[in-house]
């Protein structure tokens, strides 16, 4: 799983604020369907937002998790009920372009 830096988060916390939820997590939690959709999206879009219905805020932190572990993206942002994913592209023309990591001086 890619590993994002905090400036890379930042800037794509930057990216995502005009941006709506694409998909919903309800009652039934993250089934096959919601899945493939969050993969769609990913695949069209890089970063999206994922809003979840309920007020349990651990099941909102393990549906973050599995979503990144099962379709290889990456945690950006959970705030509230909102989880920001970002998966960078897998084609020659990326839609996000993420700044460099600095170097770290020795």
């Amino acid at each position: 799983m890619l590993q994002l830096t905090a400036d890379q988060c930042r800037h794509l916390r930057s990216l995502a604020h005009h941006l709506n939820p694409v998909v919903m997590i309800g009652s039934s939690g993250l089934t096959d369907a919601v899945m493939r959709e969050i993969a769609v999206n990913l695949d069209a879009h890089e970063l999206i937002k994922v809003r979840v219905l309920g007020d349990d805020r651990e099941a909102r932190v393990q549906f973050m998790e599995k979503i990144c572990a099962d379709l290889g993206a990456c945690p950006v942002q959970h705030l509230g009920k909102l989880l920001l994913i970002f998966r960078p592209s897998n084609t020659d023309k990326p839609k996000i372009l993420l700044p460099k990591p600095k170097k770290v001086a020795k």
